[in-house]
């Protein structure tokens, strides 16, 4: 199986200025397509830096994918790294370079004679076309320690990578005949490590692979397996997913591409639902806010409002605001006094010594489904959790409840 790494090129991604959604989109084509992906490294725009990663890389992966410092300033050194690590010389080429030069005529436009660098070639290399941008990418066959080596190199802006990718680059490569097959279970309210100790040895096992991942919505599970052929790999994925599935049945709430806000408007089924926030500042609002079914809401933190919304005084004076109780009655006062099918509250505490409680509920009318939370964080975080808390209660009870 070939072994890939990825480095990408730009200062302004070693300083976190731009998050790097490139390198996260070519692991997730690589692993799908059975290349094993090693490393992904950060360098600057430092000619000496960047060739020594790649001269590293040549010397342990089959496949080096660069992206970024494609473009016509000084700064923009991937082809001057790439020569310099191949001890090859760059030059012009004439059709590339005639290329360029209409893509500015076409716009009435001059080209600077910046732009001249993004005609380069080295010997090793062809060009690949970009439709939607003025930078070519390359895609190099060399040997390094006498080992065949490809090296594609591709533009920073995600759009025009994506396409030079599936266009250009994915044609060119000796993929393996290997398939790999997998799924992703999405869970809420079970830490990562509770996870682990109930999978067992199923998190121990190489292939299929069953691994965990910490995300704002819960803990992802992903169960992946590789074989000779789709088939083969489904067959060896169906029954470790089968027992992981029925482990964490109670905490799963959907599977691979679905979203929670997602997965709480199919689970209301053509119903509408209305949400009372009290403390956590319409993030959940924020979060149901292109779903068809949220009705409509109220997010306050006053008494006197919160009390003509359903929250009783007794309750406000014995229990709080923030307790079950009050979810309760929130819950179903979302429903009643926001003319919705189904109700859906949450409130929770940000400061004091009761920063971190939060408690949810759910009403139809006839039942009520409640759920807490008790978790140190700042405040942000705190209303996030609730807020995901509330979405991850109604996404696992309204498949139960029939309209």
């Amino acid at each position: 199986m070939p072994i890939a790494e990825i480095i990408s090129v730009g200062t302004e991604l070693l300083f976190g200025e731009i998050v790097d959604s490139n390198a996260a989109f070519l692991a997730r084509e690589l692993g799908a397509r059975g290349v094993t992906l090693h490393r992904k490294t950060v360098v600057g725009d430092n000619l000496d830096r960047l060739r020594a990663a790649i001269e590293l890389a040549l010397g342990r992966a089959d496949l080096l994918l660069l992206g970024g410092g494609l473009g016509p300033t000084d700064d923009d050194l991937t082809r001057e790294a790439i020569a310099a690590a191949l001890n090859e010389t760059p030059q012009e080429d004439g059709a590339q370079l005639s290329h360029l030069r209409g893509l500015f005529e076409a716009r009435g436009r001059a080209m600077p004679d910046t732009n001249r660098k993004q005609a380069w070639l080295i010997p090793s290399a062809e060009a690949l076309p970009n439709p939607v941008g003025t930078a070519p990418g390359w895609f190099v066959r060399t040997t390094w320690n006498g080992q065949p080596k490809l090296i594609a190199a591709l533009p920073g802006p995600p759009r025009e990578m994506r396409r030079m990718w599936a266009e250009q680059v994915l044609p060119r490569l000796p993929l393996p005949s290997a398939a790999l097959e997998h799924v992703t279970l999405h869970t809420h309210g079970i830490g990562e490590s509770l996870i682990a100790e109930r999978l067992g040895h199923l998190t121990r096992q190489a292939n299929p692979s069953v691994a965990t991942y910490a995300r704002l919505t819960g803990v992802d599970v992903r169960v992946a397996a590789s074989a000779p052929t789709p088939e083969d790999a489904r067959k060896g994925l169906t029954p470790v997913l089968t027992e992981v599935r029925a482990l964490l049945r109670e905490w799963t709430w959907g599977e691979g591409d679905q979203t929670l806000p997602g997965t709480v408007q199919a689970a209301l089924a053509g119903r509408t639902l209305g949400v009372i926030e009290a403390g956590s500042a319409g993030v959940l609002c924020t979060l149901l806010a292109e779903q068809p079914g949220f009705l409509d809401a109220a997010v306050t933190q006053d008494h006197r409002r919160l009390i003509t919304l359903g929250l009783t005084p007794v309750t406000l004076q014995g229990d709080g605001l923030v307790s079950e109780a009050g979810a309760r009655e929130l819950a179903a006062g979302a429903r009643e006094h926001l003319g919705a099918d189904l109700g859906l509250a949450v409130v929770v505490s940000t400061e004091g010594e009761e920063a971190g409680r939060a408690h949810v509920a759910l009403s139809d009318g006839a039942r009520v489904a409640v759920a807490g939370v008790n978790w140190p964080g700042d405040p942000a975080q705190l209303r996030e959790r609730a807020a995901v808390a509330a979405l991850a209660l109604a996404a696992r009870t309204l498949p139960g409840w029939t309209a």
